[in-house]
C-alpha cells in the first residue's frame, strides 16, 4: 500500500487487495501483479493456489521480532518447497520490515539462512512507515523472475554452474571468429554490439582486461580474452549483482531460464507450400566454409569443425544417413545439402547450435534457406534454380540398389563390403555438373514393398528401377511397380540392369526388359557398369 500510495496509511488492513503496477513505471518494462496473503482471513488452500501462480514470492518479517524471523525458516519456507516441484522453485525474496524501529541490521542473523536456501534470490530491509527501500523491494522481486541468480551460480561455491559454463563456452566459440581462444579487440567489440548494441571505447576494453589481469593470470592472453577470462567476468558480474548483464548475453544467444536453447531461437517458423523443396543458400554456405575455414586453419584437419558440432549438439550423429565421396570440407556442403533438403528443422537446428544469425546478424537462421519454386511451375517453363534433385531408386530385394547407390560414391565392391552395418545408409549425395553447372544428386533406396509405396517414396525428381540380369525373377517388381505408380506420371523413370559382370538370364515376365523398353522408346535396359555414359528414360 505504501508503494501506491507513497505514503503509510494510518489505518492498516489485515490483507491489501491486488495490485497491478503497469510496465511503463518500472525498470524492467514488464508489469507486476502484487497478491497478498493474510492468515487470518485466508484460507491454507487459497494460499497454496496463490502459490502455484506466482513467480516470485516475497516472505515478509518482522526485523524487531525474532520469532518472526524464526518463521522464515520453521514455517514458510518449508511450507513453500513443500506445495513447489524441485526443478521448477520459484525465487523468494527476504523483507525485513520495520527498519525504522531499530537500530542494527538484521541481515546478521538473515544471512545464514541465505546461504543454506538456494531459493532466496536477496534480502531487503525496508520500512512501510518511512517508504525506505519499497520501490526497490519490487524492483528485485522483478528482478529476481527476469534475471535469476539459482541457474547461473552456486554461493557456496562462489561459481558459475556447470550449466552456465557449458552455454558461456558455446557463446565464447562463436565469438570467437578466427578460432584462435582469445577474443581480440574486434570480435570483444562485435560481442558488445551483439548483446548491447553498442561497442565498447578503447580505454573501456582495456580497462575490463585490466580487471581480468588484476585477479588471474591467464585471464588475457596476447592483448585478448581467453574462456577462463570471459568466464571470469561473468563471475564478478554475478557477484556484484548484475545478474541482468549475464542473462542479456544468454538471452541474446537464444538461452532460456533453464539455460537451454528455446525452440524459437532453434526452430524458426518457415513456410514451405507443396511441391517446393528447400535449400540453403549461399550466404549460408559461406558461413558454413568460414566456420570449417577457421577450425581448419588450427588443426588442418575436420576434427576442429567436428569437434564444435559435438559442442553444439552432437549434430552429424543425427544426420539422416549422409555418405559422400567428397573431401572433408565437401562433406560438410553436401551434408548439409542433404540434410536441409529431407528435414528443414534439423538444419535450421544446426545453424542456430553454429551462431548462424548471430555471426551473420540475421534475424534468424531462417535466413539461411530458400523454399524453391513449385516443381510444376519449373517444368512448365523448363527451367529450375533448384540445385539438388532426388533420385529414388526402387527394386526387388537383392537386385544391387545397395551397390548401385554406393556406386555412385566411387566405391567397388571391395569397398562396400568393409562398411560396417549401422554405417550403412539408405541415402547417397554426390556432385554432378550440368551444362557446366554445379548440381547435386540425392540417391534414396526405398524398401521393396510394391503395394505400400508411400508418397515419399513416389516423390521424387526421377526414379531408377533397378534389376539382377542374373536373377528370373528381378525384373517383374520394376515392371509392376512402374505400371501401378508410374506409367501415368511425369516422372521420368530409368531401367538398370545391375550386376552385368554376371550371366544375363531370361526374366520370369510376360515380357522382357528390351521388349518391355521398347514401346517406350527405350532401345534397351542400361547396364549399371555403363551408367556414366547415358540413361534411357521410359
Amino acid at each position: 500500500m505504501s508503494l501506491v500510495s507513497e505514503e503509510f496509511p494510518d489505518e492498516v488492513p489485515r490483507r491489501a487487495e491486488e495490485i497491478t503496477i503497469p510496465a511503463d513505471v518500472t525498470p524492467e518494462r514488464v508489469p507486476t501483479h502484487i497478491v497478498d496473503y493474510s492468515d487470518a482471513e485466508q484460507s491454507e488452500e487459497q494460499l497454496f493456489q496463490e502459490i502455484s501462480k506466482a513467480n516470485v514470492i516475497c516472505i515478509v518479517y518482522s526485523v524487531n521480532n525474532k520469532k518472526s524471523i524464526e518463521k522464515v525458516t520453521s514455517h514458510w519456507i518449508p511450507l513453500i518447497n513443500d506445495r513447489t516441484d524441485k526443478d521448477s522453485r520459484v525465487p523468494l525474496i527476504l523483507v525485513g520490515n520495520k527498519s525504522d524501529l531499530v537500530e542494527h541490521s538484521s541481515m546478521e542473523t538473515i544471512l545464514p539462512i541465505m546461504n543454506q536456501y538456494q531459493d532466496i534470490e536477496t534480502c531487503v530491509e525496508c520500512s512501510a512507515k518511512n517508504l525506505k527501500n519499497i520501490s526497490e523491494l519490487f524492483y528485485y522481486a522483478q528482478k529476481a523472475v527476469l534475471h535469476p541468480t539459482g541457474p547461473l551460480y552456486c554461493p557456496e561455491e562462489k561459481e558459475l554452474k556447470p550449466s552456465c559454463v557449458k552455454a558461456l563456452t558455446r557463446i565464447f566459440k562463436v565469438s570467437d571468429l578466427d578460432n584462435d581462444g582469445i577474443l581480440n579487440d574486434n570480435e570483444l567489440n562485435f560481442f558488445q554490439r551483439t548483446c548491447f548494441n553498442t561497442p565498447l571505447a578503447p580505454q573501456a576494453l582495456e580497462d575490463v582486461k585490466n580487471v581480468v589481469r588484476r585477479n588471474m593470470a591467464d585471464g588475457v592472453k596476447d592483448n585478448g580474452l581467453t574462456l577462463k577470462g570471459f568466464l571470469f567476468l561473468h563471475t564478478l558480474f554475478i557477484q556484484r549483482g548484475r545478474h541482468e548483464t549475464t542473462w542479456t548475453v544468454l538471452r541474446r544467444f537464444g538461452y532460456d531460464d533453464d539455460l537451454e536453447l528455446t525452440q524459437e531461437y532453434l526452430f524458426p517458423l518457415i513456410k514451405i507450400p507443396p511441391d517446393c523443396t528447400t535449400e540453403l543458400n549461399h550466404n549460408a554456405y559461406l558461413f558454413l566454409q568460414s566456420v570449417f575455414d577457421k577450425h581448419d586453419k588450427v588443426s588442418k584437419v575436420s576434427s576442429g569443425f567436428a569437434e564444435d558440432l559435438v559442442t553444439c549438439s552432437k549434430c552429424f550423429p543425427t544426420c539422416p544417413g549422409v555418405q559422400t565421396s567428397t573431401t572433408p570440407c565437401m562433406f560438410v556442403r553436401a551434408s548439409f545439402r542433404l540434410t536441409t533438403y529431407l528435414d528443414v528443422q534439423r538444419s535450421l537446428e544446426y545453424l542456430g547450435y553454429l551462431g548462424y544469425s548471430i555471426i551473420c546478424e540475421q534475424e534468424s537462421q531462417a535466413a539461411a534457406v530458400t523454399v524453391t519454386r513449385n516443381k510444376r511451375i519449373d517444368l512448365q517453363k523448363k527451367q529450375t534454380q533448384r540445385s539438388v534433385f532426388r533420385c529414388n531408386i526402387l527394386g526387388a530385394q537383392g537386385s544391387g540398389k545397395s551397390g548401385f547407390l554406393q556406386a555412385f560414391l566411387g566405391r567397388n565392391l571391395q569397398r562396400q563390403r568393409r562398411i560396417r552395418e549401422d554405417h550403412k545408409s539408405f541415402y547417397a549425395i554426390n556432385t554432378t555438373y550440368v551444362y557446366g553447372q554445379e548440381k547435386y544428386l540425392l540417391l534414396h533406396e526405398v524398401m521393396p514393398d510394391v503395394d505400400f509405396l508411400s508418397e515419399t517414396d513416389l516423390s521424387c525428381d526421377v526414379v531408377c528401377l533397378v534389376y539382377d540380369i542374373n536373377n528370373p525373377s528381378s525384373f517383374e517388381y520394376c515392371a509392376k511397380v512402374y505400371k501401378q505408380y508410374f506409367i501415368d506420371s511425369k516422372t521420368p523413370c530409368v531401367v538398370i540392369a545391375a550386376k552385368s559382370d554376371l550371366y544375363d538370364v531370361r526374366q520370369h515376365y510376360s515380357l522382357s526388359p528390351h521388349d518391355f523398353c521398347r514401346p517406350l522408346n527405350s532401345s534397351k535396359p542400361f547396364d549399371q557398369i555403363r551408367l556414366l555414359t547415358g540413361l534411357i528414360s521410359i
